[in-house]
C-alpha cells in the first residue's frame, strides 16, 4: 500500500476541531508515512452521491488504492 496511489475521501476539513472518522484516518495515514490524497465530499453533492452509487459504500471516509475501495476506517486499521 505504501507505494500505491491512495485517494481518500472524506466527509470533514479533517481538523481537530472535527472529530471522527475522517479526522481518524488522516491521523493514520500521517503517522504510517503514507502519501494520500483527499476530497472533502460535503463540498461537492454530486460527487458525494456518485460515489456512494459508484462504491455501493454507503458511509465516509472511503479510502481507495490504485482506483479501487478499500474501505473505510474499520477496514484500513486493522
Amino acid at each position: 500500500m505504501l507505494s500505491c496511489i491512495t485517494a481518500v475521501f472524506t466527509n470533514t476539513l479533517c481538523s481537530p476541531h472535527h472529530p471522527g472518522f475522517s479526522r481518524q484516518i488522516v491521523a493514520l495515514f500521517k503517522d504510517h508515512a503514507i502519501q494520500f490524497s483527499s476530497f472533502d465530499i460535503l463540498s461537492d453533492e454530486e460527487v458525494r452521491g456518485g460515489l456512494k452509487t459508484f462504491s455501493n459504500w454507503p458511509t465516509y471516509p472511503q479510502v481507495y488504492v490504485n482506483g479501487e475501495l478499500v474501505g473505510g476506517l474499520d477496514i484500513v486499521k486493522v
